[in-house]
């Protein structure tokens, strides 16, 4: 059985025993984002993590090079009473790094990224590499640093992981490839009495796939098509038909680049072994010419 891909690294959000408590699901509201970039002409990658637990909402940002060295890491811990914004400088191989956000006025869904109202801003050797939000220019205004160059940045959106809860529907919102259209993903499997459960996943409201008899097929793939691209789809809900009632079920999206890319991929994972690196996530997809990689746990509330 193939290797589910983990690219989050040792520092990535973990699949929880099935055994915890509601606490600790609730701990589990975590959004990572992975943004490939180049830094001094080598390709390095930016982990931006969003949080949200009891003390509020959190945000780390890791950067690490396709070896897997961390070139540095900031925790910005959640927060009640203090202040949302602000900014952190780092060096690192005599070089600078700077981080500024602010998230004063952001607006928050369901889960702990934002969607408006906020910046997020990696800064190296005076040159934007990612910029987070829709406040652009508020933060080249205090970042001191022409708008103009905006569309010199070079980071590319590679793969997005994510916690959601429900009990019969799951909702996440996905771009399936970097600065493409942003679709609704909604994922229907009601478990609760039934004899023979349907999985449906629809995007924008419109069903893409479907899957039925699933007690025989728990584990599998599917080729969906998404603003012209075909899109593989991974799933495995062994845990909401055979396992612990609060075990979560995986789903992975990988949009690959040309049909014929496709051929020779088709292969069930398994979600409990996590090993793939960064590096070799982005070099395998590279190779096999697949693009955005959108990752999904969805766990059942009580």
């Amino acid at each position: 059985m193939r290797d589910f891909p983990s690219c989050f690294g040792e520092n990535g959000v973990q699949v929880a025993d099935s055994s915890s408590s509601s606490a600790a699901k609730a701990a589990q509201n975590v959004v990572t984002c992975l943004y490939q970039c180049k830094l001094l002409g080598r390709s390095c990658l930016i982990t931006i993590t969003w949080t949200k637990n009891l003390m509020g909402q959190g945000l780390s940002v890791g950067i690490d090079d396709l070896s897997n060295q961390c070139l540095c890491k900031v925790d910005i811990k959640p927060w009640l009473f203090s202040k949302r914004k602000g900014s952190k400088n780092l060096e690192v191989d005599s070089s600078k790094i700077e981080i500024f956000w602010d998230l004063t006025n952001a607006k928050f869904g369901a889960g702990p990224e934002p969607f408006e109202g906020f910046y997020l801003a990696v800064v190296f050797n005076q040159e934007m590499v990612l910029l987070l939000g829709d406040l652009k220019k508020e933060a080249y205004k205090k970042i001191d640093t022409d708008p103009v160059h905006v569309h010199s940045i070079n980071s590319t959106f590679v793969a997005k992981r994510e916690h959601i809860f429900g009990k019969k529907f799951y909702g996440a919102k996905a771009q399936f490839c970097d600065k493409g259209q942003m679709h609704d993903v909604t994922i229907e499997c009601d478990t609760v009495g039934l004899h023979d459960p349907c999985l449906v996943i629809r995007i924008d409201s419109k069903t893409v796939m479907q899957v039925k008899r699933l007690k025989w097929k728990f584990r599998g793939n599917h080729t969906i098509s998404v603003d012209g691209l075909p899109v593989e789809v991974f799933w495995d809900v062994h845990n909401w038909l055979f396992g612990n009632a609060m075990g979560n079920a995986v789903f992975m999206f990988q949009t690959c680049l040309s049909a014929d890319k496709l051929q020779g991929n088709h292969s069930i994972f398994d979600p409990s072994v996590l090993t793939w690196s960064c590096s070799q996530h982005i070099s395998d997809s590279q190779s096999r010419g697949l693009g955005f990689s959108l990752i999904l746990h969805a766990w059942k509330n009580e």
